[in-house]
Formats: C-alpha cells, sequence, structure tokens
C-alpha cells in the first residue's frame, strides 16, 4: 500500500472514529473513495481499532456479519465480513438501550455466539478446529448500527465501519456443544410479543461453526487471531429487524434458551 493510499485510510478512519463519538452519521466512505477496495476497508477498519485500543478501551471479541444468504441478498454480496467486539458495546440481558444517546440507527439481529477455550489463527481452520476450540455457545442478539448515513452502504463502507457493529446482548447460561445439534437450532424473534423473524442456525453458512472458521481464516490476512476467552457472534439466523423506540424484543432460541432488550425512546 502507498503512502499517498495510508494516508487516506488514516482519515478515513478519523472520520469514522468521530461519527461513532459524536452518533452523528456520515457519508459513505465509497462516495469520499470511489476507488476503495476491500483491503482498504479491512485497514479503515484496523486503524479505528488501533485509535480504540489507543484509548484504553479492550477487545473481547469478533463478530461475522452477513452470514446468511437474506442479508447477502440483500446488499448484492457474496461473502461475509467481519468486525471487533470492545467491552463497552456489551449490555445486559433484559437491559434497556437509549435509542437517543446510545445509537444512531439500529438494527437487530439473532445469532448463536460462541466462547473460546483455545486460540485459532489461520489459515485452513475447519469447522472441526472451530468446535474443538470452543469452551461453549450462547443466545445473543447483536444490535447492528451504521455510521453511514441511511445505511447507504456498499460492502466496503460496512467493513470499514467494524461490519456496522453497534452493542450486543449475551444469554446467561452456557451451553456444552454435547448439549446441542447447532445447524438444527430454532430461532424465533418477538417484537412486543409478535412473532416478526425466524430462522435455523443453518442459515449461517450452513453450519454457525463455519462462519466462526471463515473469520478466523480471513483475520488471518492481517495478522488477527480469534484467541481464548474472545467472544464470536456467529452471524445472523434471519434478516435484520429495524427498531422502533420504546419497542422490546425477545429472541427465543432452541437449547439455548432466550435474549431480551428494550429500547427507551
Amino acid at each position: 500500500m502507498s503512502k499517498v493510499v495510508s494516508n487516506q485510510i488514516k482519515v478515513l478512519a478519523k472520520h469514522l472514529f468521530e461519527a461513532e463519538k459524536n452518533q452523528t452519521p456520515m457519508d459513505a466512505l465509497t462516495v469520499l473513495k470511489p476507488d476503495m477496495t476491500l483491503e482498504d476497508a479491512y485497514e479503515v477498519q484496523l486503524e479505528v481499532v488501533k485509535e480504540k485500543l489507543a484509548q484504553g478501551l479492550k477487545i473481547v471479541g469478533k463478530k461475522i456479519g452477513l452470514t446468511s444468504r437474506d442479508m447477502q441478498v440483500m446488499y448484492g454480496i457474496e461473502t461475509p465480513d467481519c468486525g471487533h467486539l470492545f467491552e463497552n458495546m456489551i449490555v445486559e440481558n433484559g437491559g434497556e438501550i437509549s435509542f437517543t444517546d446510545e445509537v444512531i440507527q439500529p438494527k437487530i439481529e439473532a445469532e448463536i455466539a460462541f466462547v473460546l477455550k483455545k486460540d485459532l489463527h489461520g489459515p485452513n481452520v475447519t469447522v472441526e478446529d472451530v468446535l474443538e476450540a470452543t469452551d461453549y455457545v450462547l443466545p445473543s442478539i447483536e444490535i447492528v448500527d451504521s455510521r453511514i448515513k441511511d445505511w447507504n452502504i456498499k460492502l466496503q463502507d460496512t467493513v470499514a465501519d467494524n461490519a456496522s457493529s453497534g452493542l450486543y446482548i449475551l444469554g446467561d447460561k452456557p451451553v456444552s456443544l454435547d448439549e446441542v445439534n447447532l445447524p438444527e437450532i430454532g430461532m424465533k424473534v418477538y417484537q412486543n410479543g409478535q412473532l416478526v423473524r425466524e430462522g435455523f442456525g443453518k442459515n449461517a453458512m450452513d453450519h454457525p461453526a463455519a462462519c466462526v472458521a471463515w473469520l478466523a481464516n480471513q483475520l488471518n490476512e492481517f495478522g488477527v487471531v480469534l484467541k481464548a476467552g474472545e467472544v464470536i457472534l456467529s452471524g445472523a439466523l434471519a434478516s435484520t429487524i429495524d427498531v422502533v423506540p420504546g419497542d422490546e424484543y425477545i429472541a427465543v432460541f432452541e437449547q439455548l434458551g432466550e435474549v431480551k432488550v428494550t429500547f427507551t425512546k
């Protein structure tokens, strides 16, 4: 990467960092830099990560996005993306999120979360490697959010914007892998008690652990390792749900339990 592009990357990362800090959406990065490549986008993401680490925030996990075919069709792509989870993204199960103070334009996704007991680093990580390295799984809700105005994004935009990460909620009871059949786990999401989405574990690349394997191999290209103790959000089991201020959302997973969050007006 040339010095000129590197400077551009740093400028774009600064814009994103400020947009998140001020909770004010910005123009798409692909408008500001029309020739942005996917590699450029990951470099922008890592620059923002670097700035957050410098400010004292701690990485507690990673996330995979755009794993379901529904989501890929929605954005006209054929590959997932990924981002970093920080300690300030965690919301307790049953907690409340301020629509005006904590998010910009949030959406809900229901996912299976993996907690690792061993490091995973590519290349060539397999589903079997992921299962062997997993301590337990949990139900989760991810609140995806975008620092880009009106979600007017291409794949490069969401990658640069930390895979449109916002906040996340985990279930309370760890579940061992020998207690579940991950691809066949059924999931339902209720908005104020009304069923709004349904899905299965296999909706995420046929097997949620395949998503984690993809993540480990993808991040290896940037020298990033999935570490023991980290939470890995493995991807949505159904399409996103636009959040309505004041509404309650509950995701119920067979064999895993449920997670709940409410957005205050």
